[in-house]
C-alpha cells in the first residue's frame, strides 16, 4: 500500500470536499474576527452575525461529510484559524464598509469556485452537488448584502478587494492539495 501524498489523484471528490470545508471554516473565522471588533449592536454586526450563522451550518455539513467519506482536512487548518480571524478583525477595524468589502471579495471568489465545482461534479455526486448549489445561493446573498451595505465605499476598495480575492484563490489552491 502506498503512502498518501498531497494532491493524490486517487482522492476523487475528496479535494473538493476538503477545500469547501476549509473555505467554510475560514469564513466562520473571518466573521468571528469581524464580530469581535464590530460587537453585536450595529446594523453591520447584525448582518455579519446572520451570515456567520449560515457559514457555520455550511461548515458543519462539510465536517460531517468529511467524517462519513474519510476525507482528511487541509494541513493548513491552524493557519486558516488565525489568518481568517485576523482578516476579519483587520477589515472591521478599518470600518463596517471595509468588513463588507471583505465579504464581497471573498464571496465573489467563492461564487466562481462553486460554479466551477458544479460544472465538474455534474450528476456524479448528487449529495455534494446539491449542497454546493444551495450554499452557493447563500454565498451570493452574502455578496449582495455586502455590496448593498456599502462595500464599494470602503477605503481603497479596488486594492482591498483585489488583495483579498487573490488570497482566496491562493487558499483554494493550497487546500485542494495540502
Amino acid at each position: 500500500m502506498s503512502r498518501w501524498r498531497p494532491g493524490d489523484p486517487r482522492e476523487g471528490n475528496h479535494a473538493m470536499i476538503r477545500v469547501d470545508q476549509a473555505g467554510e471554516y475560514g469564513a466562520t473565522r473571518i466573521y468571528a474576527g469581524q464580530l469581535a471588533i464590530l460587537g453585536d449592536r450595529s446594523p453591520a454586526a447584525r448582518k455579519v452575525a446572520h451570515m456567520a450563522e449560515q457559514e457555520e451550518r455550511h461548515r458543519e455539513f462539510f465536517d460531517a461529510m468529511m467524517a462519513r467519506r474519510g476525507v482528511r482536512p487541509t494541513l493548513f487548518q491552524p493557519f486558516w484559524h488565525v489568518a481568517g480571524f485576523a482578516l476579519g478583525a483587520a477589515t472591521a477595524a478599518i470600518g463596517p464598509e471595509a468588513a463588507m468589502a471583505c465579504t464581497a471579495a471573498v464571496e465573489t471568489e467563492i461564487d466562481l469556485h462553486y460554479a466551477a465545482q458544479l460544472e465538474e461534479i455534474g450528476t456524479k455526486d448528487p449529495e455534494l452537488s446539491e449542497a454546493v448549489a444551495r450554499f452557493r445561493d447563500e454565498e451570493l446573498e452574502h455578496r449582495d448584502t455586502a455590496l448593498a451595505s456599502g462595500a464599494e465605499n470602503a477605503p481603497a476598495y479596488p486594492v482591498l478587494s483585489a488583495v483579498i480575492r487573490m488570497g482566496c484563490r491562493a487558499a483554494i489552491a493550497v487546500a485542494k492539495r495540502i
